[in-house]
């Protein structure tokens, strides 16, 4: 968690520069779309300096209870580490962005113009508060088919994408991938919805992640704004939602989402939806949804392949003006594994390293631009851990990982555990062996490259080991 920065030009200790500052360390901090969904709402309403108090204002029930029972601890450290001493922090329904009577509090509106406080709406009229949604697509153009970097754990998912792009609502209605984070489901969806933007400018296309879709739900139930939400939704020729698994649990949602979902198959609209499960595992979702969505075409993608990954970051490279060698890219792509936000995120750091030493990118280089994160992996993951963990997802005893016994059952996983302790650990092949019950390297060599070869052509396989992967570094 950084520390809250305080821009130079806004030095002076005042409740604005320190609502600048936060809003900066939270974006820095939050993914954009959780900024967006629950701070940018938010709006500094008061200062009492006298109390020592602050008031945040949030525009609805919804965002005050959710902002404050996630947020309330990071804006107090933040507040009392700007003032210097501690800050007494409410929040308050603050649904006109007017600022509550409080007294000897500083309003936002006594010491700048209106239209410059942060959260506080335009002056339009009743009719058009009512309801708003942004009217564009929220597409990001950068993510196409064109940047997305293929291979055998995304190929499907890539064709099927360029196949609904050009026949969108005609096959692979609707169109539901699905897989772990980092993954580039995400980046499909953008790609063809951009597509279609290139081919039909005046088409209607909004991508949304879930966690807005619920908040416009509710904003729609709270301004019982209901017919001009529905007559936005239902009316799109695309319609792109990311994460559909945060509907859990939500039944009004997942209610309306049901009517739209009819009312755009029936006008031969096309629905894309991912979700880093599959459908028929996603828990609180409606069965009458769950059966829709797989009434489509049903897609996942896998974790990257080595190649993959080695590719990926030699054209990111590439597109950030500085080529990296195919040794050094192998030698990222090996230690990292689990996702291609974690390879670019890998990366930037390499190149933000050279571009401030003014040095070549080399593997010597790359280990010491990345050594924070070669040795949180290499001090978290052991061969105790992985055997733990594979254990545990296959549901036999830790104790049969070192055991003598061969039944398939056990043999098979403890083959597994193998494989992924040379993979993700030091340890040399007779070191393996040796805490897998004394087993002499050549059987440790001969599972090590047994599961690679299965892994290369076994989607399954290839699955189950990132889950497991991805349950180590948890």
């Amino acid at each position: 968690m950084s520390n809250l920065q305080i821009p130079a030009a806004l030095n002076e200790l005042n409740p604005l520069s320190f609502w600048d500052a936060a809003l900066g360390t939270l974006a820095r901090e939050l993914s954009p779309q959780q900024f967006k969904t629950w701070i940018q709402p938010l709006s500094l309403v008061s200062y009492d300096e006298g109390e020592q108090s602050l008031v945040l204002g949030a525009p609805n029930r919804f965002k005050l209870d959710w902002t404050k029972k996630t947020f309330s601890d990071r804006f107090q450290e933040m507040a009392n580490q700007y003032f210097g001493h501690p800050i007494t922090l409410n929040f308050v329904l603050n649904v006109d962005g007017v600022s509550p009577q409080t007294q000897g509090a500083t309003a936002l509106s006594d010491v700048i113009e209106p239209h410059e406080v942060l959260g506080t709406p335009d002056t339009t009229s009743t009719e058009e508060q009512a309801f708003e949604i942004e009217d564009h697509s929220k597409l990001n153009p950068n993510l196409t088919f064109e940047t997305f970097v293929t291979g055998k754990a995304n190929q499907l998912a890539r064709a099927a994408s360029i196949q609904v792009a050009h026949n969108p609502g005609a096959s692979y209605n609707p169109m539901f991938l699905y897989g772990g984070v980092g993954l580039g489901k995400t980046h499909l969806i953008h790609a063809i919805g951009n597509h279609l933007l290139k081919e039909k400018p005046n088409a209607r296309i909004r991508y949304i992640h879930a966690e807005q879709y619920v908040s416009d739900v509710v904003r729609a139930y709270q301004q019982k704004a209901f017919d001009r939400f529905k007559r936005y939704y239902h009316s799109l020729d695309l319609l792109l939602i990311d994460d559909i698994q945060f509907f859990s649990g939500k039944s009004r949602t997942q209610e309306e989402f049901f009517y739209a979902f009819e009312a755009l198959l029936s006008n031969k609209a096309q629905v894309i939806i991912t979700s880093d499960t599959y459908p028929k595992e996603m828990a609180g979702i409606d069965d009458r949804l769950i059966s829709r969505f797989d009434s489509g075409l049903t897609v996942a993608i896998e974790p990257p392949e080595l190649e993959m990954r080695v590719a990926i970051l030699m054209k990111k490279a590439l597109s950030e003006g500085i080529p990296i060698s195919e040794d050094v890219a192998f030698f990222v792509a090996k230690h990292l594994r689990s996702n291609v936000r974690e390879l670019e995120g890998a990366l930037r750091k390499i190149l933000a390293f050279v571009r401030f030493h003014g040095k070549e990118v080399t593997i010597d280089v790359a280990r010491v631009a990345l050594k924070d994160l070669l040795s949180i992996q290499n001090r978290q993951i052991s061969v105790e851990n992985i055997q733990k963990a594979v254990a545990d997802f296959y549901s036999i005893k830790v104790a049969d990982m070192y055991s003598k016994k061969r039944p398939a059952n056990i043999a098979r996983p403890r083959q597994i555990a193998m494989f992924m302790a040379k993979e993700l650990t030091q340890k040399s092949l007779p070191e393996i062996g040796e805490l897998f019950g004394g087993r002499d390297h050549t059987t440790v060599l001969h599972a090590v490259r047994k599961i690679g070869e299965e892994r290369s052509h076994d989607g399954q396989l290839n699955h189950e080991i990132h889950v497991i992967e991805q349950t180590l570094k948890s």
